[in-house]
């Protein structure tokens, strides 16, 4: 089943809002008159895409107070949408898809986001949600035609474009969450195997985040075990440039969700449930360093 299809099945079921307030009939309204597939894209964007498409359902049932009440960083829903057509639109500058919504004033993620979102101000939550959901699609038909190992420059960071394209799932995957938790929906997690490939971005970022903490993994290999539908099992050298390792000295085991999760920002190492051996300290360390490359 796609993940729109699983959005809306979930969503129907979701508790109200508000005591008295039932979104059973709008997301139904919703499913029927506005529901949009997945663009079409290369099987490694595929998650990518995915999220989008479940964004975008989520945002059907949007009613005005949805599209005014704060959802994260101070930003309303609108702006929210708007900071997300801002990142899409770095990276298909970066790639040379079309680039929608003003002119590029900026190339940074922090420059562009305000940019975009006093732009989107002076119009309708509609015209926001139809403006980034046609930068995404353009993105997407765009990455069918590319290399994912070629290496791709966004906001500083230089890394090969199907990694730059699963950090842009893991962000939409967050902050769709955070937009359905104010909404009091439960949002469906994406399908297994979209889940997978986020989860192994995430597994090779925890070199580099520890290195942005100011901390040196070298010379120790982690085994990391992700449970549940689209984890498994790396074996993750902890010093940037080490070699594969096999002999793990510390280990970590946690639920494949919640980890993508602290990787995007979301939740603490410390509340994270976690089970972790050998060397456990390091452990604690790559755990609290793991949100260093999230950002808003």
């Amino acid at each position: 089943m796609d993940p729109v299809e699983r959005l809306y099945l979930d969503a129907l079921t979701a508790e109200p809002a508000e005591p008295g307030r039932s979104l059973r009939p709008q997301l139904l309204a919703g499913a029927r008159a506005r529901r949009r597939p997945a663009e079409r894209t290369a099987p490694w964007a595929e998650p990518f895409a995915g999220r989008v498409a479940a964004m975008d359902a989520l945002l059907a049932a949007a009613v005005d107070d949805d599209w005014h009440r704060v959802i994260v960083e101070g930003w309303t829903l609108q702006e929210l949408v708007a900071h997300l057509a801002a990142k899409d639109g770095l990276l298909a500058h970066a790639v040379g898809a079309p680039v929608l919504g003003p002119p590029l004033g900026a190339l940074d993620a922090a420059g562009r986001t305000a940019q975009v979102q006093e732009h989107e101000r002076a119009r309708s939550p509609e015209q926001t949600r139809r403006d980034w959901r046609a930068q995404a699609d353009a993105l997407c038909r765009h990455l069918a035609t590319l290399d994912p190992a070629a290496p791709v420059r966004v906001d500083g960071l230089e890394a090969p474009l199907g990694d730059q394209v699963l950090a842009r799932s893991l962000e939409t995957w967050v902050h769709a969450d955070d937009a359905a938790r104010t909404a009091r929906l439960a949002l469906p997690h994406p399908v297994p195997e979209h889940i997978h490939p986020t989860a192994d971005l995430c597994a090779r970022l925890l070199p580099w985040t520890l290195a942005v903490s100011g901390l040196d993994g070298s010379g120790h290999v982690l085994e990391l075990t992700l449970t549940g539908p689209g984890g498994g099992r790396w074996q993750v050298p902890l010093g940037l440039g080490d070699p594969p390792g096999t002999d793990a000295d510390v280990s970590i085991s946690a639920d494949v969700v919640e980890f993508c999760f602290l990787l995007g920002g979301r939740g603490s190492a410390e509340s994270l449930p976690a089970r972790l051996g050998g060397d456990t300290e390091l452990a604690r360390q790559v755990l609290r360093s793991a949100p260093a490359l999230s950002g808003p």
